[in-house]
């Protein structure tokens, strides 16, 4: 609540528009989740739209079109949020891809299939907690209960054959991936432009995780790109994109520092667009047509 008067406030000094927020799966998922929208309403303005899987995964999807290889034929979207990871297979020879904010819609893009399992970094970490030292039995066991939610699932299957065919590579979104990437860089403090965009081969994800193991929680809070907010949740990050790359074998990850939000924003261009339009008054010739 106290993060979010501070965005109302920021959102009142520059006199925004229009504001779209949205909740995930924290307010998906708790009894007291309708309870704290009304909350956020009556003690900071914001009026929190609470999305489904579905609508979730669309939006990250569409916030990192820019980074998709046009060149490949598919493209798997893995979002990794704190109570929940999404997956959406992309079809990049399919339609929809190419659409400017005028005509954006995110439910056409070419999602085959997508999947909502309720893991994310925190619910995972909470169910395999750390001892003393990570060990690879216990980051082993992590990997093997995502497998088990992602390997059940059969509505991507018409894609895999051009997975298995190595014509297509995987986008991943999280704020665990994004400190991946920072640390197979070795940078010295975090930088999106550097990161963001990034193609990592799968062999630089699985060494960057060996690399987390051989560290104690307190060195990986050291870690100029993971800090002491990320350090007990960048394994359970790592765990989950490793079991996706294990299902879903591809030598490619681009890593995204976008995702929901960036999807949001060309959501709210588009229904800037879609707004009619009026004509205002004026002398004889003079009519033109304005967004109102």
């Amino acid at each position: 609540m106290a993060a979010l008067k501070v965005c109302a406030e920021k959102i009142r000094r520059r006199r925004a528009i229009r504001v779209k927020a949205v909740a995930t799966q924290a307010c998906r998922g708790a009894s007291n989740g309708a309870e704290f929208v009304r909350r956020v309403a009556e003690e900071t303005g914001l009026r929190l739209q609470i999305i489904t899987p579905r609508e979730e995964a669309q939006l990250s999807v569409a916030g990192c079109m820019s980074l998709f290889d046009r060149e490949a034929d598919a493209a798997l979207v893995v979002d990794v949020g704190g109570g929940s990871t999404e997956l959406s297979w992309v079809d990049l020879k399919g339609g929809g891809l190419d659409a400017k904010p005028r005509q954006f819609e995110a439910w056409k893009l070419p999602i085959r299939a997508w999947l909502s399992i309720p893991i994310g970094v925190v619910t995972l970490a909470e169910r395999f907690p750390e001892g003393e030292r990570a060990d690879d039995g216990w980051f082993r066991a992590m990997v093997e209960e995502v497998k088990s939610k992602i390997s059940a699932f059969p509505h991507a299957a018409p894609m895999r054959k051009t997975f298995d065919a190595g014509r297509a590579h995987m986008v991943g979104t999280s704020g665990a991936i994004t400190s991946l990437a920072g640390l197979h860089l070795g940078l010295p403090r975090y930088d999106r432009n550097v990161v963001d965009g990034l193609w990592m081969q799968r062999s630089d994800c699985e060494a960057a995780a060996g690399r987390l193991l051989t560290l104690t929680a307190k060195e990986r809070a050291l870690e100029p790109c993971i800090g002491a907010d990320r350090a007990d949740l960048v394994l359970a990050g790592a765990a989950i994109l490793q079991a996706v790359q294990e299902l879903w074998p591809c030598s490619r990850v681009r890593v995204a520092d976008r995702g929901l939000r960036e999807g949001l924003l060309m959501s709210l261009m588009s229904d800037r667009q879609k707004r009619p339009r009026r004509r205002r008054r004026g002398g004889a010739g003079s009519a033109r047509t304005v967004n109102q």
